[in-house]
């Protein structure tokens, strides 16, 4: 069983850092493909070096001198390389880099130099092959990554090394230019490389030690979950909780690769598993809380509309006609409300009333702002009577008012809305309910 690890900015953000990642690495020879990021910052307050390749890139894109951020980021590579005492320049590099913002700036090649420099060291340090992801990582004629032409290219490639260092964050595309996933693509890589050499385990290393059932933000000290299905992992990061880059469940989904969440600063924490499906119960009802602010309501009320064939079409159509996705859409006899992101609607707000006043003659039409969704998730929800009325009760001792309540027929999660000014007392309520008090 090989295993892929991918680390993280702050896994690698200077010498000491790397020698943490070397020991975990050594420490079991089934992990086989390391796959890094750029370096990260070091200290708040620290600039991380994809930011300063950004800013390279647009003081080049407009013809203004860009020699301090870069010549900060050569002090930063040197220094690690310096730290770690090994033999390598970079001088080569750099200058390919410089050449390239003076006479040709490409955003995309600007970015992923952090984390091909990175990996350059990488592989020096641990005595590795290198394998530039330009020539293993493909994207298609639209700009989106192309798995039914990577993963040959990449399986074959990695057929041929027991163990190598593969950069995180980039690809090439069809004209062979450099192409970069979204922020936190090296999540992706990782999970790439994980599928195309069919790994037992992706590891995915950074500063917590797993995935936390709430944001810290908002609950102190949330418990860790110790493991989590893909679907539960999907409600909540749909609903905004910050966990692994969405594109990097694919692969490894599709492949039946588990992914363990792990600390480099604590390797011996066992940290969060995310699994298919599993025996394995929850520590308490629910596995996590996440939600996002910043919802609008449009209701609309009208007698005898669940008679009314195509009632419901004929309202999703005139937000559908002006680009707005629907968020959730609950129901009652003679009502229906749309729950949509409010920045998105506001641009078309009387365009997309007009339209379904003249399409469906409602009685009333009613539009409110400044609701706040609550995912509550959680396999253990099925087996669990009464969680709904735990999460009433909860919301109701907090003197927090609930605007709606979606559950889905996966009984996987339930939808609350609260309004905005309601939202972290409504999340730290939910979670003193289910896990302080142990449920």
């Amino acid at each position: 069983m090989k295993k892929v690890v991918k680390f993280g900015g702050s896994s690698l953000a200077d010498a000491e850092q790397f020698k943490k990642v070397k020991n975990i690495i050594l420490a079991d020879e089934t992990r086989a493909y390391v796959v890094p990021s750029a370096p990260g910052k070091r200290y708040d307050g620290d600039i991380k070096i994809t930011d300063l390749l950004y800013e390279c890139y647009g003081l080049a894109s407009e013809g203004k001198n860009f020699y301090e951020p870069f010549q900060a980021i050569k002090d930063r590579y040197n220094g690690i390389i310096q730290d770690l005492n090994i033999n390598l320049s970079l001088n080569e590099e750099f200058s390919v880099i410089e050449d390239s913002l003076l006479h040709n700036p490409q955003r995309d090649y600007t970015a992923s130099r952090g984390e091909f420099l990175n990996g350059r060291i990488m592989a020096e340090f641990l005595g590795r092959e290198f394998i530039d992801a330009k020539d293993v990582i493909f994207f298609d004629e639209a700009g989106n990554y192309d798995h039914a032409k990577t993963i040959p290219v990449l399986r074959s490639r990695l057929e041929n090394c027991e163990s190598a260092v593969i950069p995180g964050f980039y690809g090439t595309d069809i004209n062979g230019n450099i192409k970069t996933f979204s922020r936190g693509g090296s999540d992706i890589t990782g999970s790439i490389v994980a599928s195309a050499c069919n790994a037992g385990v992706y590891e995915n290393w950074t500063d917590v030690s797993g995935l936390l059932m709430a944001d810290p933000k908002i609950v102190s000290s949330p418990a860790v979950i110790s493991s989590i299905t893909y679907k539960e992992l999907r409600e909540l990061a749909y609903m905004g909780a910050s966990v692994m880059h969405e594109d990097a469940i694919f692969p490894v989904k599709k492949a039946g690769i588990p992914i363990n969440i792990k600390n480099t600063n604590r390797p011996e924490d066992a940290g969060t598993w995310i699994v298919e499906n599993t025996a394995k119960r929850s520590n308490y009802t629910i596995t996590g809380i996440s939600g996002r602010k910043d919802f609008c309501s449009i209701t609309i009320s009208k007698d005898l509309m669940h008679s009314e064939v195509g009632f419901c079409r004929k309202v999703i159509q005139c937000f559908e006609e002006s680009g707005i996705a629907l968020e959730h859409i609950p129901s009652g006899i003679d009502s229906i409300t749309v729950i949509v992101q409010e920045n998105k609607f506001i641009e078309h707000e009387q365009q997309i009333l007009s339209k379904i006043a003249k399409t469906v003659s409602p009685e009333t039409l009613e539009v409110e702002s400044g609701i706040a969704l609550i995912a509550v998730v959680g396999r253990g929800m099925r087996a669990q009577s009464g969680t709904a009325a735990k999460i009433f009760t909860a919301l109701a001792n907090a003197r927090v008012n609930v605007r709606m309540i979606d559950q889905g027929a996966s009984e996987l999660n339930i939808i609350v809305g609260v309004a905005s000014e309601d939202f972290e007392r409504a999340v730290r309520s939910i979670y003193h309910i289910f896990v302080d008090n142990g449920h």
